[in-house]
């Protein structure tokens, strides 16, 4: 790929593509820092784009320039980057265009609606050497950035299999999605598939050094009946409402299998339209070991006692990631306990120093990406497994490092 090199002798310059609830979002984590400037706003309703650009002048900052064509954001030369928060079908298109105008683009998490669609992003990232990057918030959580430094440092031995998912009651949100103008509604409408994979896939692909030297190899994926966003529709909802005219595609538990090029199995589980705690369900097992998210603990081979489990706090505390140990981080808790921020920084930071690579690069993107559209198919299939792409065509078995920098995963 080619070269980025921008030497900025201003704050970098961002335009915003998305200004629903996870664009305001991120607003109003970027009006917090003094190196950026927000120039553009951009969403599909006025209304939204103009509640962003509020909150601009409201910082006391200069009024961006407000739109509903994201074209028009890509054209205008005080925008050095943009951010897509927007709906999951969106990202592919606007990511692509981005690029091409010559503009870093990072994109909000969200599964490809096919796999062409990500070989697509590859060859535009490869032509122009433009930096892209999915904000996958989740790399950079706290206990999720300690497993990251424990497994870097051996402690769970050599890595056999991991777990993870996105376990969240989203019933009301879909079933409100007309209402509150959300795309899932139509999404669980029309597809069913692990829709939102990448929380995650996300730490556990790092862990496994997927796209450096490991790869994921193949595929398969199992739905259940759908019951639970109906249900709570008729339950919750007047008979006319359009979620109770409405059957809905989307399983309510998701279940995929990814088998790694070295011998690893992932599984990953989604859950989002029945009553429960939210979850992300996390498993890291290895020869000497193993971390459970959902009771906090961990057992170490010759280590802990017995066949006991351990709490992970003093862990957590022992292996915690030097990034979370910095003050301007540590003591930044906006956006889900300060992982936004971070992740908002991942991709800030590399582009002020002139990087043209992404700690989550355009390789990692498509890769997470790309489970949306093969859990479809395999599950279409009745549960066949399917090969996984491998868009680096090669390049994992012996691929260079990545820059080090302070947000590195790799």
């Amino acid at each position: 790929m080619g070269k980025w090199n921008h030497n900025l002798e201003h704050p970098l310059r961002i335009g915003l593509i998305g200004m629903g609830g996870r664009g305001q979002g991120v607003l109003s984590i970027l009006l917090d820092m003094d190196d950026v400037a927000i120039t553009a706003v951009c969403d599909r309703y006025e209304d939204r784009a103009e509640t962003g650009a509020g909150k601009v002048v409201e910082k006391g900052r200069a009024r961006p320039f407000v739109t509903q064509d994201y074209q028009a954001v890509l054209q205008r030369t005080d925008v050095d980057c943009v951010i897509t928060p927007s709906s999951w079908t969106s990202h592919s298109e606007i990511m692509m265009a981005a690029m091409k105008a010559g503009k870093p683009v990072a994109t909000e998490v969200g599964g490809a609606s096919a796999v062409e669609e990500c070989w697509d992003l590859v060859r535009t990232a490869r032509e122009t050497g433009v930096p892209c990057m999915m904000l996958e918030n989740c790399c950079y959580g706290r206990p999720e950035m300690a497993l990251l430094n424990m497994v870097r440092q051996g402690v769970f031995g050599e890595l056999i299999h991991c777990q993870g998912g996105y376990e969240h009651d989203l019933r009301d949100e879909v079933a409100l999605g007309l209402d509150q103008r959300h795309y899932r509604f139509r999404n669980y409408q029309h597809r069913k598939g692990d829709n939102y994979p990448t929380h995650a896939l996300g730490p556990l692909a790092k862990m496994l050094n997927i796209n450096r030297g490991n790869r994921f190899v193949s595929l398969s994926s199992f739905s259940s009946k759908t019951r639970g966003i109906e249900a709570w529709a008729a339950a919750n909802l007047p008979p006319g409402h359009a979620a109770r005219q409405t059957s809905f595609a989307q399983g309510d538990v998701i279940t995929t299998i990814l088998t790694c090029a070295h011998g690893e199995t992932v599984v990953l589980t989604h859950d989002t339209s029945l009553p429960r705690p939210y979850s992300r369900g996390g498993r890291v097992q290895g020869t000497r070991g193993i971390w459970m998210e959902l009771n906090n603990s961990i057992y170490l081979d010759g280590k802990s006692h017995g066949h006991e489990w351990e709490s992970f706090d003093a862990y957590m505390s022992e292996y915690d990631h030097p990034l979370w140990k910095k003050s301007d981080v540590a003591d930044f808790t906006a956006g889900h306990g300060g992982m936004d921020y971070l992740i908002l920084r991942a991709f800030i930071e590399p582009l002020q120093s002139g990087l043209d690579v992404m700690p989550i690069d355009l390789y990692d993107t498509v890769t997470w990406m790309a489970v949306t559209a093969l859990s479809e198919e395999s599950i279409a299939l009745g549960g066949h497994p399917v090969p996984f792409p491998d868009f680096t065509r090669g390049a994992w078995i012996e691929r260079e490092p990545a820059p080090r920098h302070r947000y590195s995963l790799d």
